[in-house]
């Protein structure tokens, strides 16, 4: 074991450059070829002021504005393609851990829910439902909320994922009621033709439009990945994984030993660096911070998106002030989110990997991965963990040997 503990951490949607299959993938009726969420988000403010990220390299992977050309002997850079055939949240984190996603969940953006589905979701929770289509979270609040309040019915929405969405107001439905009906909306789509990745409870509060805000009280309700994980492999092996914020709800709970919900992602970079600071434990620590992409990519906000990196950039230099000799920092994205782009969808972009150790000597840039398996492979490596058969990926050997 060259490593006792490994943090990972996902900022969620902070892609790096199309992928060669971009062409494939749309948004808004174009393709993403061309999409960078990194390089254009950097353009758009005229610059972004990160010299912790600088510092670890990223100037090498491309010439975002306001980084430059450094040396980094503590870190390794590099950029990751994804093999799966998706650009959303759960196939980019699952292939992380070794599952490659070949069909794609089902999706709904243009059509929305079956009558069928929605008539079986009233007769079990005895729920109405206004909205049916696909829309961003916070403008269908503005289209549907006072209508929801006004009919006391519950707002159901899609987006371009493979995600059922149900939104209730807080001053007049209760929360567990909310959690109710998403559960058996789980239920209802575990159905083959129905089978979304995710149903997301969707709280939120106020009287007007325009005066309607999101609570923290979101749930996510996911699909297992189908196979073993790098993951649960670790906990078999008697190693601890440690989940922050998402990730719980992104593996069903599976192959983790510890998990916490986040408020945001400075809360989740706190609880990193206290982690980091205090708790004694091997394996790997695995954390999603949602806010660049729940916020500001699919908002189509690169100012905002700008601020938020460069917020996360004070954080990490943080974390990296507790990190110990024997401690591995991976950095990566799980897609892109390209706020200058087309529609408000994901968009298909290699993501970059910093992988950052205090005792490496030689940090440098390495070839581009094929996957983004070769993360989990590389941790189950460095704890002599042998990965189960249905998992994709190879060791990047240069960040064990340094």
């Amino acid at each position: 074991m060259k490593f006792k503990r490994i943090f990972a951490i996902v900022m969620d949607s902070v892609g790096i450059g199309s992928e060669p299959d971009a062409d494939k993938f749309f948004n808004g009726g174009h393709d993403d070829v061309g999409s960078n969420t990194w390089l254009h988000i950097s353009q758009a403010v005229k610059g972004l002021n990160v010299p912790c990220i600088n510092s670890l390299g990223i100037h090498d992977l491309c010439p975002i504005e306001g980084t430059s050309e450094v040396s980094h002997p503590n870190s390794y850079v590099q950029t990751m393609r994804e093999q799966s055939n998706g650009k959303d949240t759960l196939t980019g984190h699952w292939e992380m851990m070794g599952i490659e996603t070949k069909n794609p969940l089902v999706t709904f953006t243009d059509t929305g829910f079956p009558k069928e589905l929605l008539d079986e979701l009233t007769s079990r929770t005895g729920v109405q439902f206004i909205g049916n289509y696909s829309a961003s979270g916070t403008v269908i609040l503005d289209e549907l909320g006072e209508q929801s309040l006004k009919e006391h019915k519950m707002i159901i929405y899609t987006s371009a994922d493979s995600v059922l969405q149900i939104a209730a107001n807080v001053e007049d439905w209760k929360l567990e009621k909310l959690y109710e009906v998403c559960k058996a909306a789980r239920e209802i789509t575990m159905k083959k033709e129905w089978k979304v990745g995710r149903v997301i409870a969707r709280p939120f509060l106020g009287k007007e439009k325009g005066h309607f805000t999101r609570t923290t009280d979101r749930r996510d309700y996911s699909v297992a990945p189908e196979g073993n994980t790098a993951m649960i492999d670790l906990v078999n092996a008697g190693y601890d994984v440690l989940a922050i914020g998402k990730i719980h709800d992104i593996f069903a709970g599976t192959g983790m030993t510890y998990d916490s919900h986040i408020e945001s992602n400075h809360d989740g970079m706190l609880q990193t660096i206290e982690i980091a600071k205090n708790k004694d434990f091997e394996g790997l620590c695995f954390v999603n911070l949602a806010e660049f992409d729940v916020l500001w990519g699919h908002r189509r906000n690169p100012e905002g998106y700008a601020k938020c990196l460069e917020e996360f950039d004070v954080d990490l230099a943080k974390l990296i002030e507790n990190l110990r000799e024997d401690d591995l920092l991976l950095i990566t994205a799980d897609h892109g989110n390209d706020p200058t782009w087309y529609g408000t969808d994901h968009t298909r972009e290699r993501v970059p990997l910093f992988s950052y150790s205090k005792s490496y000597k030689h940090g440098r840039k390495l070839e581009e991965t094929s996957t983004f398996a070769c993360m989990g492979k590389t941790i189950l490596k460095n704890f002599d963990v042998k990965p189960s058969e249905n998992e994709i990926g190879y060791v990047i050997e240069e960040l064990l040997e340094d």
